[in-house]
C-alpha cells in the first residue's frame, strides 16, 4: 500500500510518499507548476512509479473550518486529477502544516533559500503523516 501526499499551491506542488507498509511519510519532490496538463502528468508519473493506491491532498481551510479561495483552487486541481486517474483521492485538513514545516526547518537551522525550496515537500510530508497516523 503506497499513499501519495500532495500539498497543492499556486506555484508548486509538494509531494510525499508513504513507505510500502503505509506507516511513514517522506518528501520526495516539489513540482514547479507550469500548466494543468503538465502538473497532472507529473503527478501521474509519480503515481505510476510508486504504484500508488491512494492520494491524499491537503485541504487548506480557514481557521474556522470553512473552505476559502485557496481550498477551492485545490479542489479544482484535484477534480481534474480525478478525471485522469483511477486512484481514490481524499482530502486532509492541512491547517498549520506549512507553519509546522517552517518551524521544523528553523529548528534545523536551514537557510532561508533552502527553506523556500523544500517547504512544500515538508508540508506534504506532514499532511501525509497526519493521514497515516489517523488510519493506524
Amino acid at each position: 500500500m503506497r499513499v501519495l501526499g500532495l500539498d497543492v499551491g499556486d506555484r508548486t506542488i509538494g509531494v510525499a510518499i508513504s513507505d510500502p507498509l503505509g506507516f511513514t511519510a517522506q518528501g520526495i519532490t516539489t513540482i514547479k507548476r507550469k500548466n494543468i496538463e503538465y502538473d497532472i502528468e507529473e503527478v501521474l508519473k509519480i503515481c505510476k512509479e510508486y504504484n500508488v493506491d491512494t492520494i491524499i491532498s491537503g485541504m487548506p481551510k480557514n481557521m474556522n473550518g470553512t473552505i476559502g479561495t485557496q481550498g477551492e483552487k485545490v479542489m479544482e486541481f484535484c477534480d481534474k486529477l480525478k478525471e485522469n486517474i483511477e486512484v481514490p483521492l481524499k482530502y486532509w485538513d492541512e491547517r498549520l502544516t506549512t507553519v509546522a514545516a517552517h518551524k521544523a526547518m528553523l529548528e534545523a537551522d536551514l537557510s532561508r533559500s533552502k527553506r523556500k525550496k523544500i517547504v512544500d515537500k515538508i508540508a506534504a510530508t506532514y499532511i501525509l503523516q497526519g493521514y497515516l497516523d489517523s488510519i493506524y
